[in-house]
């Protein structure tokens, strides 16, 4: 089950995000943890191609239009679904999203900056190839997301962003979903997924592609830079990174807020692309090492919470070793790597009771997932069954 966040300014009054929507004039607390000048400073993303399989992504955005390279995009979707049903596919080029999900996961990566807001994509130079393998009906497959990560290789992506995970349990080592990951690996494409939004209870499960050899799986911390109470634990949690009241960008224009580590992924992964831009000859491993390296850590290691801690931009660029980069992450004797952020988290004066209370509305109030289902079962957009129980929402 996912968890989604309370009302917020970036919604509308009913607290339903309507698509367009109205723009997030402020600077959003997730971008406030960061020294923009000194990250961008280092790297902004340019040359860099991130594809974002997903429910598409809505070139209609202002922040959008020229992120996204229209000519690599593609629909993935087939024009039935398992019951012979016609399905309302979108054009060709991936750029129909009625979801809003995929939209939103590209804005956190490469969003241009614009008037009127203070949101931006981490990596603002970087382009998005849109695939679209994913709707609000769940009609995508576990074959089509393999064939979206090799499409997505094939179309020259240097980082790959998969904010979806399995429904059932499959043989982790026996997939068309395994063969497709190991593919991308090998010709130096990062791999960053979501960890999961079935947290709650303290629950712990596998879940792919995040948890294949290779990948870097990403965990959803908070304001306090802890694991949010919704996100799943894992022993293949390599990171976690803001997943809590995220704003980004939404079709047709504007923004809202949302909740789950299928955002947390895409900051991840524009981090990824500020490094693949300065060192472009690291291979995904290498990558990898360095973002889980220079975490913020609140233990010397890793731990199945948020892994080797939350991801610092600003260290990934800036603690490096150009002629040596890590290969794997190493225990610290205390916890000198990642210490602190170069800009302190916010805290917002939040009392341990108003937090309390903040978590309980997570666990209350439902959001969306994108759900991809394996050996033929279609793929279920959790959270947005959810919503059209609530008549429609996002997460």
């Amino acid at each position: 089950m996912v968890v989604a966040l309370p009302a917020s300014p970036a919604r509308a009054d009913d607290g339903q995000c309507t698509f367009p929507s109205k723009p997030y004039t402020g600077r959003p607390w997730a971008l406030q943890r960061v020294n923009l000048d000194e990250l961008w400073a280092q790297s902004t993303g340019k040359g860099v191609q991130v594809a974002v399989i997903d429910t598409g992504v809505d070139v209609k955005n202002p922040q959008l239009t020229k992120a996204v390279d229209v000519s690599k995009g593609e629909n993935l979707l087939p024009s039935k679904n398992a019951k012979g049903e016609k399905i309302e596919r979108g054009n060709k080029s991936g750029t129909t999203d009625t979801v809003g999900h995929g939209t939103r996961v590209a804005g956190i990566i490469a969003a241009r900056p614009a008037k009127g807001t203070g949101f931006v994509g981490l990596a603002p130079d970087a382009t998005i190839i849109p695939i679209k393998q994913n709707d609000a009906e769940g009609n995508g497959t576990a074959d089509t997301l393999a064939r979206a990560i090799k499409d997505a290789v094939r179309a020259g992506a240097d980082v790959i962003n998969i904010s979806q995970d399995t429904a059932k349990a499959i043989d982790p080592q026996d997939s068309a979903l395994k063969d497709a990951v190991d593919f991308a690996l090998g010709q130096k494409v990062v791999v960053v997924a979501s960890a999961g939004n079935d947290g709650l209870g303290g629950n712990v499960k596998q879940t792919y592609p995040a948890s294949y050899q290779g990948v870097l799986a990403v965990a959803a911390s908070d304001r306090n830079n802890e694991r949010a109470p919704f996100s799943q634990s894992q022993d293949t949690v390599g990171v976690a990174a803001p997943g809590v009241d995220m704003i980004s960008t939404v079709p047709g224009g504007g923004h809202c807020s949302d909740n789950g580590t299928s955002f947390s992924a895409p900051y991840v992964a524009g981090v990824a692309a500020l490094l693949k831009a300065k060192y472009p000859n690291w291979t995904a491993q290498e990558v990898v090492a360095q973002i889980e390296q220079t975490a913020e850590r609140s233990i010397p290691g890793h731990d199945r919470l948020v892994g080797w801690g939350v991801v610092d931009p600003v260290k990934a660029l800036t603690d490096v070793d150009p002629g040596h980069p890590v290969e794997s992450p190493k225990p610290e004797n205390g916890v000198a790597k990642g210490e602190a952020p170069s800009v302190t988290p916010l805290h917002f004066g939040e009392t341990a009771d108003e937090r309390n209370s903040r978590m309980g509305t997570y666990v209350v109030v439902g959001g969306l997932v994108v759900v991809a289902g394996l050996s033929g079962t279609a793929v279920a957009v959790r959270d947005a069954r959810r919503r059209r129980g609530r008549s429609l929402g996002a997460g």
